[in-house]
């Protein structure tokens, strides 16, 4: 049974169309008693709004797009971004008609129901597709041309995981010179056998064979898919963009060069940034700063020039946790320094020192999360005997990172594998950024904190 597969997209379209309508109708419900609020001014202008922008949402980012091969948690990041959009145009649709009498606490219940149901959904369906097609339903009948190490991988692949739904029905070509030298039995295969498929290994067939099995294929409305061997690049980075009629692989892409995830980062840095400053950093400050004061003169604020995105460096802010020296721009502290003071040596360990930089976050030019910034110096130092060193400024550098949350804090001079420790979950965070990577690592960071870290010196 391989059919099927093409009504998929319009029931998911349809459930998630469901899901926005019950989700307001539950809250509805819960808030007010009753439903029939939302037949109503305003409500009911909201309630199609919410409808209508759904809808628009489906239509551009195309969520219910579920690949066989889709994990959970590319569902689950493709759907709160389409629920946080869904959130923000229909706030900036209330304030714009000045629906100031729209109770908050439902626009926020719903669609935090709106995301749960959508999760439960994601889930559901997920795991009910894979057991369909693990028992023998909604399959593809495939057959792949050319024979080598990279056709072998792929149908061991697909042979290991059913729940994908694909059936290799033959492995073509000369497995002692891996080409396909005659494209006649694998047309004369297509036209007996029901095939859904064709997987071209691009190292094992010439150019003119590859278009003259895909004219072949598109004639009998079978589709024809180009795999290549790129096991030696990153594949996390891999993209494949189109200059005019040429196409083009780009091996260094990141989830950050994205616009979207930008807007999504950067939202949120201004809004956490926000909330420190208002609730913490407003009573903090007055009191921190006294107290360097009395116990040291010199400024309250320590700052120094720190590299930051794309190697261009800035003024990075602290609470001045030494006294006044001349050499803190090119040596690091160490455990005992004697030019930490006594409120020093408190506000580092707790990281307080490090509460100015939601200053720089607010300027734009660091993030919540991302990888440390150091010295001048010591960028220039590191980047000509670490490997890969300069790619961690990929991104915007953060007031605490994935490195920092795993352990990696205080002292590096000189410890070269502590660097490369750092700069190894500096990239694995720059080539997996997502907002639940830096919700995690801000709480990863604040029990760190609390426990107390031994390398915070």
């Amino acid at each position: 049974m391989t059919g099927n597969s093409h009504y998929i997209k319009p029931i998911v379209f349809t459930l998630d169309l469901v899901i926005v309508n019950i989700s307001l109708l539950l809250v509805a419900f819960w808030k007010f008693d009753s439903v029939a609020i939302l037949f109503e001014e305003p409500y009911s202008l909201l309630y199609v709004g919410s409808n209508v922008f759904w809808i628009m949402l489906e239509l551009i980012i195309k969520p219910f797009h579920i690949k066989r091969t889709m994990r959970y948690v590319q569902y689950v990041r493709k759907y709160t971004f389409t629920v946080l959009m869904h959130f923000l145009l229909i706030t900036a649709f209330s304030t714009l008609i000045k629906f100031s009498n729209i109770s908050r606490e439902f626009l926020i219940l719903g669609f935090t129901t709106e995301w749960f149901l959508m999760m439960l959904l994601g889930g559901t369906l997920i795991w009910t597709l894979r057991a369909y097609r693990k028992n023998g339903y909604n399959y593809r009948n495939v057959i792949i041309a050319g024979h080598g190490e990279l056709s072998k991988q792929l149908e061991i692949l697909f042979r290991a995981h059913p729940e994908y739904g694909y059936r290799i029905k033959r492995l073509f070509g000369d497995e002692q010179n891996q080409k396909v030298s005659d494209l006649s039995t694998i047309s004369e295969y297509i036209n007996n056998e029901d095939i859904d498929e064709v997987y071209c290994c691009v190292p094992y067939l010439t150019h003119e064979k590859i278009r003259e099995l895909i004219d072949y294929a598109e004639d009998r409305f079978i589709k024809v898919k180009l795999i290549t061997d790129f096991r030696g690049f990153p594949m996390k980075g891999l993209t494949l963009e189109r200059y005019g009629h040429i196409p083009v692989l780009n091996v260094t892409e990141i989830p950050l060069d994205d616009i979207k995830n930008r807007v999504i980062k950067r939202t949120f840095d201004i809004a956490f940034s926000s909330l420190v400053m208002l609730l913490v950093f407003s009573w903090l400050f007055p009191i921190i700063g006294l107290l360097i004061k009395l116990e040291s003169r010199g400024p309250v604020f320590f700052k120094q020039k720190r590299t930051g995105k794309d190697g261009k460096s800035f003024w990075c802010y602290k609470f001045r946790s030494m006294a006044v020296n001349s050499d803190s721009d090119s040596r690091q502290a160490t455990k005992g320094d004697m030019r930490i003071t006594k409120v020093g040596a408190f506000i580092r360990k707790t990281s307080i020192d490090e509460f100015p930089q939601f200053i720089n976050v607010l300027k734009g030019e660091m993030s919540v999360v991302g990888p440390r910034p150091h010295m001048l110096k010591h960028t220039e130092e590191y980047s000509k005997i670490i490997e890969k060193f300069m790619t961690r400024h990929f991104v915007k550098p953060g007031i605490t990172g994935l490195a920092q949350a795993k352990g990696y804090r205080g002292e590096t001079e000189g410890d070269d594998y502590a660097m490369k420790g750092r700069v190894k979950l500096d990239r694995f965070y720059v080539e997996n950024w997502s907002l639940y990577f830096d919700v995690k690592i801000i709480v990863l960071t604040g029990l760190s904190i609390v426990k107390g870290d031994e390398n915070a010196y």
